[in-house]
């Protein structure tokens, strides 16, 4: 701890906690969050920049401007009495604390010659509390503006540098000149930036280059971010720290022997469990392996949750390294999939353990501009093993604000489980190569690409970016040998000229169901589950019923699964119409499936919803082209389908191409190549003018900002002096990842349900609320913005509190048959349920 002069910095605060009318002194909270960043940076040997970051983020609060607005904003300066006090209200977000630490480290170290590490240390200073600002700007009212210089060569009045830097600690910042003056710090970062450039010699290209070198910096600014958080909810709830893991978590090997027990209890029964324990065996086999990017091609239904945790288990525990990530499509498989794993994981027998081991985080509930309280309470991915959605994944990495990038450091030193990855938006293609290659190869993270239908990633165009797997990259020795043993199903194209008619369809799915005991019926979009379901409903008994779609919260839909499960295995007539969510990784074992027309790597999904357990000599998968389907706001379905449509006349023209099954790798590849080369143009995720100031793309805002940086040198008649030049916060704003655009909605399913949410409105504890938040994931349903404006017309929503900006929905806008709705429920839907 750093001694306080009397009368200069021992009146320097930082925070107020209400609950007692404690401050944190300033200089408790620089060194708490640099002590934090240190240790989160030092995953990459750059525990000094960390350090320095926490130090500096906040050095302008040592300003009387800034101390007379914190002060005045909680009361502790009177109007009548105190010459200092100021009218906080009108003054929120005007008085500048974050560039004074930003513009220290820029003209302290600058002076040295080490301009990538100044510029790198500035940048996450001055952006901790906006996300990361544009370098040379993109905007269009300010296209080739240096941003960046602007902000370091803002006025002394404004940032109050040099008054700071009298006023505060000299202890402090005597270390802090000190850490800059040391030429090791510089070289550390240099070594990181020179390694990137090298990795990307043979393969790469100066595009993938910058955007890894703006992604080493996105991993300082997260360590930051994060550090900042935590110092400032521990000061709040002092409890807080005891609960939170920090990293101390349950060893490798007593997760690896409670998994192995758990397979040791599973012997097989039947001919299929054979097979998944080869796969599991060879996944076991494989987690020797240095780390890298690797993948696990098998069948659905070859057990590839247990399998692949059985390799991220060994491996973490052989790399020595941090936590496990599943990244997940839907929210239901995440339901499943963290149960299966949590059961083997936290026995019974092992109550220390109970919630601690893994994690589920659906979606952010807080907002993406968030208050102080809500920083708090946004989830950080602090456990050994986190499930998470591939949105949440693609907002660490490239979303704006600083929610998402706080999580972005926990990726690091990390084995990635992808499931599912054939999911991936297909815009996002180079930006994840590009970052999956920076973790693997800079970041001692490995990556498992799980799917039965493996997309092209690495045969992209390498000099926008292509993953690069490890040499012998698959897990599994002969994957076409074991798609001819796992194949369970025939695929029928029952596609007719005109198309099927809703009744047509309904008609097709009773007559299945009464031939094979069940039948599921996957339709592309919410309209049409919602059709075909009613028609079914209308003509079968009740209890056979049922219907999926992601307007139901995930405890709904699990209990409907459960209900649906539960009558598979007893052998009940079933009769199930879904959406996409149920067609990657939900375990449900059907006699026969209809698929409307889609992509072949959904059909392909689909079809491992039928006779997945092999327990039938074949089961019937039948693929129909609907009448009537809107699938312009669907783009990734629409040109899927299209490219699908190409494999499937191929097929009827010669089978033996594709060995005779349409579901084969064979076909799978031709599928793949005809999608990504349609789509090509579509990898860089592109933006229209309007949110940029010409048509550009993410891949190249985030490298070289090629657009922005010939406007500058038009303006100016030479290149930018700075070394980063993205665009980051134009991109970022710019970047919307699946359903990233949607507000998390909390909704009043069941007793529990209405429990949670008043329980929300009714917690003033930050330890209860972030308790009853993590639970609320459970029970909130993701809204786009049109629905979200005729729910708030309605008046269907409300806060939990106010200026919270946590939303709950009105029950009467909840039906237990399909969800949320737009208007209140119907009488008719209560019968249905």
């Amino acid at each position: 701890m750093f001694s306080q002069p009397a009368g200069t910095a021992a009146s320097f605060v930082a925070h107020h906690r209400p609950s007692d009318n404690t401050w944190q002194s300033l200089e408790d909270h620089l060194l708490g969050v640099g002590e934090i960043a240190a240790q989160l940076a030092g995953k990459l040997g750059l525990q000094e920049m960390g350090e320095l970051l926490g130090l500096l983020h906040d050095l302008g609060k040592y300003s009387r401007a800034f101390q007379a607005y914190l002060k005045s904003a909680i009361g502790a300066l009177n109007q009548d009495e105190d010459e200092d006090w100021v009218d906080a209200k009108n003054l929120k977000g005007k008085v500048d604390h974050s560039t004074a630490g930003a513009q220290f480290a820029w003209q302290v170290l600058g002076k040295t010659g080490a301009l990538e590490t100044a510029q790198a240390l500035a940048l996450c200073i001055a952006s901790h509390h906006s996300g990361l600002i544009d370098c040379i700007s993109a905007r269009a009212d300010a296209f080739g503006t240096n941003l960046f210089a602007r902000r370091m060569e803002k006025a002394q009045q404004r940032t109050h540098l040099d008054e700071v830097q009298r006023l505060a600690d000299p202890e402090l910042l005597q270390r802090c000149r000190g850490l800059l003056a040391d030429g090791r710090v510089a070289a550390k970062f240099q070594a990181l930036l020179t390694q990137i450039g090298r990795s990307n010699q043979a393969q790469g290209s100066p595009v993938t280059v910058q955007q890894q070198w703006g992604l080493l910096v996105r991993f300082l600014f997260s360590c930051l971010i994060d550090a900042d958080r935590i110092d400032t909810a521990d000061f709040e709830k002092r409890r807080q720290r005891s609960f939170r893991p920090g990293g101390r978590y349950t060893d490798w090997t007593v997760l690896v022997e409670r998994l192995e027990r758990h397979l040791a209890q599973l012997p097989p029964t039947r001919p299929i469990d054979h097979l998944r324990q080869d796969i599991s065996w060879h996944c076991h086999q494989a987690a020797a392996r240095p780390h890298g990017i690797y993948t696990l091609t098998v069948p659905t239904g070859g057990g590839k949750t247990l399998a692949s945790l059985r390799f991220a288990l060994h491996h973490a525990r052989e790399r020595g390294l941090d936590r496990i990530i599943y990244v997940i499509p839907f929210t239901s498989i995440i339901d499943q999939n963290a149960r299966v794993v949590r059961e083997v994981l936290e026995p019974a027998d092992a109550p220390q353990d109970q919630g601690r081991i893994v994690l589920e985080h659906h979606g952010s509930l807080t907002p993406e501009q968030q208050t102080w309280r809500e920083k708090v309470l946004c989830e950080n991915w602090d456990a050994p093993v986190v499930y998470t959605t591939m949105v949440q994944l693609l907002e660490a990495l490239f979303g704006a604000g600083t929610r998402g990038a706080r999580r972005m450091h926990q990726l690091v030193r990390a084995v990635l489980v992808f499931d599912e990855v054939q999911t991936l938006p297909v815009q996002c293609v180079h930006l994840f190569n590009n970052a999956i290659n920076f973790l693997a190869t800079q970041c001692n993270t490995t990556a498992l690409l799980c799917t039965a239908t493996q997309p092209l990633l690495d045969s992209v165009n390498p000099a926008l970016g292509a993953i690069r797997l490890a040499t012998a990259p698959e897990l599994i020795p002969d994957v076409g040998h074991l798609f001819k043993a796992l194949k369970r199903v025939a695929v029928n194209d029952q596609r007719r000229a005109g198309g099927w008619s809703g009744q047509e369809v309904a008609d097709l799915a009773m007559a299945e169901t009464q031939a094979s005991g069940s039948c599921l019926v996957i339709v592309n979009t919410k309209a049409s589950a919602r059709r075909i379901f009613e028609l079914c409903a209308a003509a079968v008994d009740p209890d056979t019923a049922f219907h999926l779609s992601t307007d139901m919260c995930p405890a709904h839909r699990k209990a409907r699964l459960a209900e649906l499960l539960a009558r598979l295995r007893a052998g009940q007539p079933t009769l199930c119409v879904s959406t996409q969510l149920i067609e990657a990784g939900v375990d449900v074992d059907f006699g026969s499936v209809i698929r409307f027309m889609a992509g072949l790597d959904s059909i392909a999904q689909a079809a491992g919803r039928c006779n997945r357990n092999g327990l039938r000599t074949i089961g019937r998968v039948h693929v129909v082209n609907p009448q009537a389907e809107n699938l312009d706001k669907l783009p990734d379905i629409l040109q899927g389908r299209n490219a699908a449509l190409r494999v499937l006349d191929e097929f009827q023209q010669n089978p033996e191409r594709f060995s005779d099954d349409l579901l084969s790798p064979a076909a799978m590849h031709a599928y793949y190549r005809y999608y990504f080369f349609d789509r090509a143009a579509d990898m860089s995720y592109a933006v229209v003018a309007g949110d940029v100031a010409q048509n550009d793309t993410l891949l190249n805002l985030l490298s070289l900002n090629a657009g922005s940086v010939n406007e500058y040198k038009r303006q100016h008649a030479s290149a930018p002096p700075l070394f980063f030049r993205q665009a980051f916060m134009t991109a970022a704003k710019a970047f919307r990842a699946i359903d990233s655009a949607t507000q998390a909605v909390i909704v009043p399913f069941g007793a529990d349900g209405k429990q949670l949410i008043a329980d929300l409105c009714a917690a003033y504890d930050v330890e209860l609320e972030i308790e009853l938040l993590r639970r609320a994931q459970q029970y909130s349903v993701n809204v786009f913005p049109h629905v979200l404006k005729k729910l708030m017309a309605a008046q269907a929503l409300h806060e939990v509190k106010p200026d919270t900006r946590i939303l709950c929905l009105n029950e009467r806008y909840y039906s237990d048959l399909f969800g949320l709705a737009t208007e209140p429920v119907s009488p008719m839907e209560v019968l249905y349920a």
